[in-house]
């Protein structure tokens, strides 16, 4: 190739570059390459709203001016800044560059400066969550903001990398207050502790890269720290309301030079009863159109609507990925539940913690702080996680999990909101919660950044009503599972056992094979046989016991009950099984229920009892008595209560749920007869009359 051609070529290399057309390297130098045109900058602008709107999957229903107007995609400015064209260049980073190039929500598509890029990827971040993607440009570029997203999705980062980029290199750059004593330019207020010191270890992560200080204000922790903190000088303050609002009346906090304020879960600060606190520090701020005000919430209730039409902008923008779609709850996590009376749940947790952990994490939810420490002290390694424990040792313990000193975290609803460790693989609920947003929140602390994860919520069978609830209001759509079967957990563990043995070295063998021959020499079992036992030793097992589908409980076995006409009643139930059993035998029996068709009735027996109830029903006319293998659905217990009368029949049932109606369904109800305790007399008092009545009735 002579001067003349290589300099020619040189000069397309440079106009080529110039205009970001595609090139590519082969053995005899850089040429163009003809396969690939440049496109429009317009084609380029529709495909990247295309692609965000795909992310968002279409559920930013909720845009009324109530929320603001809603954000589609991002800003045109924050297109502008970052084209669209994609450099190819055959070399061992080829693949990562154009997988960035068609990404729409690469970390390279944002005005997010190298520090800040540096440090995502010390995070393992090369992209936005499609949350953190459709409001990014929204905050940099100033707007108020309301936002709203499943669980687990990434809302944290979205408020702390624009604010962060806007103190720094963007609207507020130049007003910013710098040096010793300087007062607070970004206050967020969360819910809990545990949340709070959260976000402020993003915040501390992150801002430090950028030369931002940072601090945490929780109560349950000295004042003497955090007062030393604020008078040095800080510029991003997370905490509680409560301690926050206690700084401010000690004049720790001066907010003349706020820039951003944030509330995350909004809807929980009115549930732990914030809502005068949230106001107080809001109300504050002198000057509202000078400070940016950004709200982020699960759920909008009235009390989240009457913050956002009075302390933020006419102008805020929405952002919501959950709109009107009825499944709220995360789409990565499978949701099982499984029956368990209250006594059987610490022998049946460790099964279902062997079954679906997959030695991961594991956070088991209780409803008392009580249950939470009795049941930690039961689990080996475990440890509670509650309000009656100082907060110093509560950040110990979240410590410890998350960094894996130990698996297993027993927790009240402290842990449900905001609990960040992307890999807990299983929540156990140990009932189902009377909040459906409860529900969404604890089970949403697995399957999060992602991840798969898998929720089990144990429930009395004869009261479902919840499950049925939360299914009905959450569009989650439960696996109806019976307790893990301890055969079932042996055969996995054996697994396990017989990896470990091929593990061991050979030079072991000499000195135990004479023990292991003599054993097969001496034993009427096989070799097969002994080297099980030893498996099952090795695995902690000396026996298999049963479980009950019905109770979960241990040698036990469920049956049902069909005695070829309607059940109106367990005591009716009793009173068919003394036809033909002992008294002892028929006092034996546990966990009686109906089920939903109204015919049969299912209980629990000791295994020893099973061959007397399965013989015995032959001196029972038209009587079937049978082993289950699966649990049929049952009536709710607490929904069959109902009026005074109310209750019985195949499917009549008094609803409680709106007070009233003393023979609401019917005195033994009729068949198919639900009445609404609105009407005192609905449908109707004899057992032939369920389903009529009032309009109130069903």
């Amino acid at each position: 190739m002579d001067k003349k051609e290589k300099k020619m070529k040189n000069k397309a290399l440079v106009e080529a570059l110039a205009s970001n057309d595609v090139f590519e390297q082969n053995a005899d130098g850089l040429d163009l390459s003809d396969k690939k045109k440049k496109k429009s900058k317009s084609d380029k602008e529709s495909k990247k709203r295309k692609a965000v709107e795909v992310a968002d999957d279409g559920d930013r229903s909720e845009t009324s001016s109530e929320l603001g107007e809603p954000v589609n995609s991002r800003s045109k400015s924050g297109k502008e800044k970052k084209s669209s064209k994609k450099v190819k260049v055959v070399d061992s980073e080829d693949d990562d560059v154009e997988k960035e190039a068609e990404n729409p929500n690469a970390v390279t598509r944002f005005r997010i400066s190298e520090p800040l890029k540096a440090k995502l990827k010390e995070k393992g971040i090369s992209s936005l969550f499609p949350i953190q993607a459709m409001t990014f440009d929204t905050v940099y570029d100033g707007s108020d903001l309301v936002g709203r997203a499943r669980t687990g999705q990434g809302k944290t980062l979205a408020f702390v990398l624009p604010i962060l980029e806007s103190l720094v290199n963007g609207p507020f750059k130049s007003s910013r207050v710098t040096g010793y004593g300087r007062s607070p330019s970004v206050i967020v207020l969360l819910p809990t502790r545990e949340l709070a010191d959260q976000v402020f270890e993003d915040f501390k992560f992150y801002g430090r890269a950028l030369g931002l200080d940072s601090c945490c204000l929780c109560g349950g922790m000295q004042y003497g720290p955090q007062e030393i903190a604020l008078k040095r000088g800080v510029d991003i303050v997370v905490g509680t309301p409560g301690r926050v609002k206690d700084h401010i009346n000690r004049n720790n906090i001066d907010l003349r030079s706020l820039k951003f304020r944030v509330l995350d879960e909004a809807d929980e600060m009115l549930n732990m009863g914030f809502v005068d606190d949230v106001e107080f520090i809001l109300g504050k701020v002198a000057d509202v159109n000078k400070v940016q005000t950004l709200l982020f919430s699960a759920t909008l209730p009235d009390w989240v609507k009457n913050i956002t039409s009075r302390f933020l902008k006419a102008s805020k923008k929405t952002v919501d990925l959950v709109g009107n779609e009825k499944m709220k709850a995360s789409k990565d996590v499978r949701h099982i539940v499984i029956p368990c009376s209250d006594s059987e749940r610490s022998q049946l947790i460790p099964d279902i913690i062997r079954c679906y952990s997959s030695g991961g994490r594991t956070i088991i939810f209780t409803e008392t702080k009580e249950s939470a420490s009795e049941l930690a002290g039961l689990l080996p390694g475990a440890r509670p996680l509650h309000g009656d424990i100082q907060q110093s040792q509560r950040s110990v313990t979240i410590s410890g999990f998350r960094s894996g000193k130990f698996l297993i975290l027993v927790a009240t609803n402290v842990a449900a909101r905001g609990l960040d460790i992307n890999d807990v693989q299983l929540i156990i609920q140990c009932e189902a919660p009377k909040d459906i947003e409860a529900y969404i929140h604890r089970s949403g602390r697995t399957g999060r950044a992602g991840n798969t994860g898998v929720a089990v919520t144990l429930y009395d069978p004869r009261k479902s009503g919840r499950i049925a609830r939360i299914e009905r209001d959450s569009g989650v759509k439960f696996e109806h599972l019976s307790a893990p079967q301890p055969i079932d957990i042996a055969k996995s563990a054996g697994a396990s056992a017989a990896e470990s043995v091929t593990q061991v070295s050979d030079s072991v063998i000499p000195p135990f094979k004479s023990a292991a021959e003599e054993m097969v020499n001496s034993s009427s079992l096989s070799a097969v046989e002994l080297l099980a036992k030893a498996l099952a030793k090795l695995s902690g097992y000396t026996e298999i016991k049963s479980r009950s589908l019905l109770t979960s409980m241990e040698n036990h076995v469920t049956l049902i009950l069909e005695p070829g006409k309607p059940i109106y009643s367990p005591s009716f139930a009793y009173s068919i099984l003394r036809r033909f059993l002992p008294e002892e035998k028929v006092e034996s029996v546990k966990g009686m229920s109906l089920t939903a068709d109204g015919y049969s009735a299912v209980f629990d027996v000791k295994t020893e009892d099973l061959d007397a109830f399965l013989t015995g029903q032959a001196n029972a006319a038209d009587v079937s008595i049978e082993v289950l293998k699966s649990l049929p659905k049952l009536q709710d217990r607490e929904q069959s209560r109902g009026g005074r009368f109310g209750g019985g029949g195949r499917g009549g049932f008094g609803d409680r749920r709106n007070g009233g109606s003393r023979f609401s369904g019917g005195r033994g109800g009729g068949r198919g007869g639900f009445s609404d305790r609105n009407n005192r007399f609905s449908g109707g008092r004899g057992r032939n009359f369920g389903g009529g009545g009032s309009r109130s009735s069903w």
